[in-house]
């Protein structure tokens, strides 16, 4: 089960954050001489480090470890030495220092000197070494320092320093590392073009520490419309009126024509007829393609000027170019018109049309037209665009990024290659949360919980006011993988050594850093030991704020260190693995809200490379190797732990190659950290803490625990390189001993999403998933054992309180690498996971024993592409599959179209004849996914389980069986290579045959799941094996079976029993067998050890049964595996054939029929949790609005709804309807109708409803039934008081049909006829307060479109509602008010 540890860790944190912001007046430092705060105290400067776990805080900004007196005495501490006063620029003891710039001059500050470095400065080299000390000047306003070097060293006392911990560098600051990488002499220890600190040095690099990276709130479209831009042009073909109609509340395209007026004498009344179906108020756009003008008919002009406004049409001449932008009908303001005169030299310029509209979220769009001709040929056609810049809506405060700062906006789909970059801009109407880009962007962005999960793009800033980079030739040279990369990879690096005296770093840009050589990282803590207070460092060490981007190896490597923080730290599209722990001693180290995205392949070790790489290096392979790229390489990761013994934290590993957050682990230490541990002590460390991590985008999984790195070096007897990914096992015990009791890993807080293979992959042992999300991923969730038996001791794995969705509504955007566009089970057109025909599964059983519970799935629904099922099973599986898997307190949401599946023959499946395909097996314990409890599911052609109360289910190749059931686990040597048939004497003529799993082991191994208490039957497809061992696995006490096996009429038996003690090797109980007299006295007596060989039939008789008691998921009892081993002694040339069945023929034994007891209703089924955030202390509700049109209505739909969570509002009365809820708690405070129609003056109702009976803090949800105008008004601005950017104005008619869509654009062929009008249809999210929120949406849709609809998980008592102090304990009652419900809401004659 879940711990709740890492949750109080996360409280932690929160105390912190309180903590800083109550002190952030009272710390911001005043400069020299009163000068007042200085500009680095801009919001989040003087943020300090969050304490790491377990940690407590001594002085302002240094955490204290709790440790022993005596440790405490042992260990030297080490302080940082100190200039005085908080701002280390001001100290008195500085001579100020202008050196000018020398590229040859070798500098050095040594004893004596302590410099305030004040203007630019260049260098060959700077040594600061022996007690110097060089701290940069900070002016505020003056010009950047910039110091360009070829290397910096510090050491032996010497300090380099730009700003503080306490008075953060407000100034700009560059250091520029340059040179090539065959210029001059390596230094030793450091190698070219680096900052580097070696014994007693001291770095301490503070900047301005803006908010690192947040989340969006809202969804960003492409282009920043809902619908995405629009754009179409043409030259020839466009000749006559082109229009486009458009729905000014939502930017959208609805209708598109082209008349040729030129040629057609009938065109100007087909254009009429079309103008006259568009609904009044819409906007129009007119363009010339060619010539419009010659049977273009008074009538037709006097009409487009009196219903568009145009003031050039009734002259408009031939190829006269003209555009026009207005409103259907006129409005307050006269179109934006244009016209061009033709005179016959082939270019008039461009006539142009534009004019701004604002949609109903309050996007301000521009509607461009164009006509004209260039060069002889005839140019028109149109724009939709955002006008000015698109605001993000952001969740957190982002005040402290500035106009010119860069950003960038990870992927929420499956390619990392959909992570965008824009400019801010100076936005004066942006709230504190908003920000203004440059440039469209060109895929979605999700800023929304859909289906349940948390899928809001992280947003990262790159700019910092500290910036180190690396100087870059133009592309690719020398010896630096040129084959791999066209770009230059020489960038620069910091390596930090051992007993270093002090090393912090806030808020610093490292750009351009990093080399494809080992070891020279963006930032690389070298075999430094413990930096933290068992290190002797009184002020932990800590990288914090770092924008770490566009590097050339890794972005944090720790190497051979323990005890570092890496905080708020981005790691953006960068080589090799990005934060990286390297030899697999690393411990305690935390990493906590970080970002990496856009993680890319590099070419240092295996595990970095792609499959190009990985072919083409092989000069560490023994001889001709040539590597196989998915198992040797391949695994480049966001976040790469080869410890488990560390921390992660509220990271988002936003887009990897391979992997977002990979455990791997080193059976023992590499590189120079061989022989710090014994064997295996990594795959025994119990896991630190792991809490509320995002990882998505990720092209092979979001989160992978398993297999390790290859620790011998290449030789004849293994070619492949050393540090080549290999296999391990995670199986954690009390420290490390594997003799010592387990401890459970627990992830608490995984979201993953659009993950193309899977969201998580875990292989070990007492593993626990629990308040976990999955959505999208090729697979949800994999869990496989810690091994296979006899190796592994039986431990188990376990999901729990968490959600699984299969196919979304974040439907995703073509570009980017995304391979697969097709159409989803909805309908709809989406991107896919690896294949059109992949099949998509939840929750992926591999082998056991797996255990889920409260666990809830959605949208899991096969097309006629592809399988998609909740529950589903490893495909071509050739393990064991353990009968002990079971699952409880399942939620199969309405949605879900196949609940379970086995597979069947074909695409992806193969066969589906591997002995783990034909042994699927779990257990529904309280039959919360079949139906029934206590019934065991299995394959349907598996007769082993089989009985005549099993109920089969053909949609999931399945059957549903009563009884117990166990696994017989048998061993065969001499010959290994043979098929064992094994049937159940009930069903002699249906075996089930095994090929067994030959892992390169002296012997052949096969687990049958069986039916406990039967006769079974067992054969093989040659002479039996000399040697048989059967071991009863998973059997209770008492438990047997009766066992037949074939072999030559004269062999000759010798059969003992005895206890095999897994973990030591030894064997004890050794009991022989005797020779029975008949078949029945061998099974019969149970108290004798006896076999009976029958000669005539070929047949030896043994009963099996267990003696000892089984503890929990082990295979076997404590006192060891019970066995029975079989030697037979057999002539060359004896028979083997053995008739099908030896024992009397009986029908099967009778079982409860499953049939016969169904389950209940499980109103505890299913995840707690309504949705899995990144923010799990704010609480969400659903809402579902459902509108309905008169076309819905004609096609049988009854009633439009409002459903809040699981409570449903039915509305089926024409007009329109409210539902209010207290933004605090969500209670529902009123609910009320309003007739659109026969009501007197509909509008003033409403406006009085919403200006008098709701209150303040309210959300307030509207949906409509068949509305065609309102009475009293056609445009109603009362709903701007519920955070409409615009008045609304309802459709009053529309058409059935208007053209007919032709690819992505609206056909140039019109059809329909006038006549058929449609009532619209509205839905709104709204908020009555003083501020707006984010989520507020607004559709309103003609009658021709699809009925107006929401689907949003609302997030109550958020800060900007300001919620009374009482609102927590409202939200409780309120959550367990909103039961289950349907409440028919007819028309009411008073507000309640």
């Amino acid at each position: 089960m879940c711990v709740f540890g890492s949750r109080c860790v996360k409280r932690s944190f929160k105390k912190e954050k309180k903590k800083k912001k109550k002190k952030k007046n009272k710390r911001r430092p005043k400069r020299n001489g009163g000068a007042g705060a200085r500009a680095a105290g801009a919001p989040g400067a003087a943020a300090r480090p969050a304490p790491r776990p377990g940690e407590q805080r001594s002085a302002p900004g240094r955490y204290r470890s709790p440790r022993s007196p005596s440790r405490r005495r042992r260990r030297r501490c080490r302080r940082a030495p100190c200039l005085a006063g908080p701002c280390p620029d001001a100290s008195p003891q500085l001579a100020p220092w202008r050196p000018g710039s020398d590229p040859r001059r070798a500098a050095v500050v040594g004893r004596g000197a302590a410099l305030r470095l004040e203007s630019s400065a260049a260098f060959h080299s700077l040594d600061i070494r022996d007690g110097g000390k060089l701290v940069f000047a900070d002016r505020p306003g003056g010009p950047p320092i910039a110091l360009r070097a070829r290397y910096i060293l510090i050491r032996d006392g010497g300090e380099l320093r730009v700003g503080s911990e306490r008075c953060p560098y407000g100034s700009r600051a560059t250091i520029s590392l340059y040179g090539r990488a065959a210029d001059g002499a390596p230094v030793e220890g450091f190698g070219r073009k680096f900052v580097g600190v070696g014994s007693g040095g001291v770095l301490e690099l503070h900047g301005r520490r803006p908010r690192a990276w947040t989340l969006l709130d809202k969804t960003l479209h492409p282009g920043g419309l809902r619908r995405g831009p629009y754009a179409s042009e043409k030259r020839w073909g466009g000749r006559g009126l082109n229009l486009r109609v458009l729905d000014a509340g939502a930017a959208r395209v609805l209708a598109a024509g082209r008349f040729d007026t030129h040629l057609r004498p009938g065109e100007g009344r087909r254009l009429l007829a079309f103008l006259a179906l568009q609904s009044p108020g819409s906007v129009v756009a007119a363009a010339v393609g060619d010539s419009a003008a010659r049977s273009l008919t008074l009538e037709t002009r006097l009409a487009l000027r009196d219903r568009l406004g145009s003031r050039f049409i009734a002259r408009l001449g031939y190829r006269q170019p003209w555009a026009l932008v207005g409103i259907l009908g006129g409005d307050q303001l006269s179109p934006s018109e244009d016209k061009r005169e033709y005179h016959g030299n082939g270019t008039t310029g461009l006539a142009v049309a534009q004019r701004d509209f604002l949609t109903y979220d309050g996007t301000r769009f521009t509607v461009t037209a164009f006509s004209g001709w260039i060069k002889g040929v005839p140019h028109s056609g149109f724009k939709v665009e955002v006008s000015n810049g698109i605001i993000l809506h952001l969740v957190d405060e982002v005040t402290s990024w500035l106009p010119g700062d860069r950003i960038v906006i990870a992927s929420t789909d499956y390619s990392m290659h959909q992570a965008e970059e824009f400019n801010l801009l100076p936005c004066p109407e942006c709230k504190s949360n908003q920000v203004k880009i440059d440039g469209s962007p060109l895929y979605l962005h999700i800023g929304e919980v859909i289906d349940g999960v948390d899928m809001r793009a992280e947003v990262g800033l790159l700019t910092r006011n500290i910036v180190i980079q690396g100087e870059m030739e133009d592309s690719c040279y020398g010896q630096n993988q040129c084959q791999f990369f066209p770009f230059d990879t020489f960038g620069g690096h910091i390596k930090i050594l051992r007993n270093f005296s002090s090393v912090h770093m806030s808020g610093v840009e490292l750009r351009n850093m990093g080399q494809q050589i080992l070891g020279s990282y963006p930032v690389h803590f070298h075999l430094a030991g413990d930096v933290d207070e068992r290190g002797g460092y009184e002020h932990p060490t800590y990288l914090d704020n770092l924008a770490i981007h566009h590097c050339f190896s890794r972005c944090v490597a720790i190497h051979g260190t323990h005890g570092l923080l890496v905080k708020d730290t981005i790691g953006y599209d960068t080589l090799g693995h990005c934060f990286f722990l390297e030899d697999g001693t690393e411990q305690r180290n935390t990493f906590y809200h970080n970002l990496g995205l856009l993680t890319r392949s590099g070419t240092i070790l295996p595990s970095d490379r792609n499959e190009e790489m990985c072919l083409a290096i092989r000069s560490r392979v023994y001889g001709n190797y040539i590597p196989v790229p998915s198992t040797d390489c391949m695994a480049v990761s966001t976040f790469w732990i080869a410890n488990p013994n560390n921390n992660l934290i509220e990271n988002a590993a936003a887009g990897a190659q391979d992997v977002g957050i990979w455990y791997i682990f080193h059976r023992v230490p590499t590189g120079q950290s061989e022989g710090q541990y014994p064997e295996g002590q990594a795959e025994h460390t119990p896991l630190g803490v792991f809490y509320n991590n995002r990882a998505h985008s990720n092209f092979k999984a979001g989160l992978f625990i398993g297999k390790g790195v290859k620790t011998t070096r290449a030789s004849a007897e293994d070619p492949r390189e050393y540090l080549t990914v290999d296999n391990a096992r995670f199986h954690p015990h009390q420290d490390a001993d594997p003799e010592k009791p387990r401890v459970p890993a627990v992830l608490d807080g995984l979201i993953a999403f659009k993950n193309n293979d899977h969201g998580a992959w875990a292989r070990g042992g007492d593993i626990t998933f629990c308040n976990s999300g999955f959505s999208d991923n090729g697979i949800g969730l994999t869990l496989a054992s810690d091994g296979t038996f006899p190796t592994d001791e039986g431990s188990s794995l376990e999901v729990t309180r968490s959600i699984f969705v299969g196919e979304s509504s974040n439907f995703g955007s073509q570009g980017g690498q995304n391979s697969y566009w097709g159409k989803g089970a909805n309908g709809e057109y989406r991107t896919l996971p690896r294949n059109k025909t992949f099949p998509i599964r939840g929750f992926q059983i591999y082998d056991g024993p797996v255990r889920m519970t409260e666990c809830t799935f959605k949208k899991f629904t096969p097309t006629v592409d592809r399988y998609s099922s909740a529950i589903g099973f490893f495909m071509r599986n050739s393990w064991q599959i353990s009968p002990q898997n079971n699952v409880s307190r399942i939620l199969m949401e309405k949605s879900v179209g196949l609940k379970v599946f086995f597979g069947r023959s074909g695409q992806w499946f193969g066969n589906n004849d591997n002995d783990g395909d034909k042994m699927s097996v779990f257990h529904d314990l309280d039959g919360s996914v079949t139906g029934y409890p206590d019934t065991f599911v299995g394959r349907a052609d598996n007769y082993l389980l089989r009985h005549p109360g099993c109920l089969a289910v053909p949609r999931w190749n399945g059957v549903m069986c009563t009884g117990k059931f166990a696994q017989l686990y048998i061993q065969a040597r001499r010959p290994e290579n043979l098929t064992l048939s094994i049937a159940r004497a009930a069903y002699h003529s249906h075996p089930v045959r095994l090929r067994g799993v030959n892992r390169g082991a002296p012997y052949q191994q096969y687990q049958p799941v069986v039916m406990l208490e039967q006769a079974y039957i067992i054969q093989w497809d040659g002479r039996a094996p000399e040697d048989i061992i059967l071991y009863p696995i998973n059997f209770n006490r008492g438990d047997w079976l009766h066992v037949a096996l074939c072999y030559p009429r004269e062999a000759v038996f010798q059969v003992v029993a005895d206890v095999y003690q897994r973990r030591t090797g030894t064997v004890h109980s050794v009991k022989h067998y005797l020779a029975a007299p008949s078949q029945a006295s061998a099974l019969n007596r149970t108290g004798e050890r006896l076999f009976y060989f029958d000669r005539a039939s070929g047949y030896l008789f043994v009963h099996l049964q267990a003696h000892e008691s089984r503890k929990g998921h082990s295979y076997c009892s404590q006192q060891g595996c019970e066995r029975i081993k079989i030697m037979a002694h057999m002539y060359p040339g004896d028979s083997w054939s053995c008739d099908p069945n030896p024992f009397m023929q009986r029908p099967a034994a009778p079982q409860y029929p499953v049939f016969q007891n169904p389950a209940g209703p499980c109103r505890t089924c299913g995840a707690p949790q309504l949705a899995i955030t990144s923010t799990p202390s704010v609480k969400y509700i659903k809402i579902q609005i459902q509108s309905l049109g008169r076309a819905d209505i004609q096609n049988h739909l009854k009633s439009a709804f409002i459903k809040i969570n699981d409570r449903v509002f039915l509305f089926n009365s024409r007009g329109i309807f409210f539902v209010v809820l207290d933004a605090c708690s969500g209670a529902v405070l009123s609910r009320q109708h309003f007739d659109m129609v026969t009501g007197e003056n509909a509008a003033s109702a409403i406006t009085d409803y919403v200006q008098t009976f709701i209150k303040e803090r309210s959300l307030v949800l509207v949906c409509s039934r068949d509305i065609a105008e309102v009475s009293g008004s056609s445009e109603m601005s009362v709903f701007t008081r519920l955070g409409s950017a615009k008045p609304i104005a309802f459709y009053r008619e529309a058409p059935k049909v208007i053209a007919h869509r032709t690819g992505p654009r609206w056909g140039d062929c019109v059809s329909g006829q006038a006549g058929a009008f449609l009532s619209g249809s509205f839905a709104m999210l709204g908020y009555k307060g003083q501020t707006k929120p984010s989520w507020i949406k607004v559709i309103n849709h003609a009658g021709y479109q699809k009925a107006a609809s929401l689907q949003h998980y609302i997030p109550l008592k958020l800060k900007e509602y300001q919620c009374p102090a009482n609102a927590e304990e409202s939200l409780k009652i309120a959550f367990s008010q909103n039961n289950s419900e349907h409440i028919s809401a007819e028309p009411t004659a008073s507000l309640d």
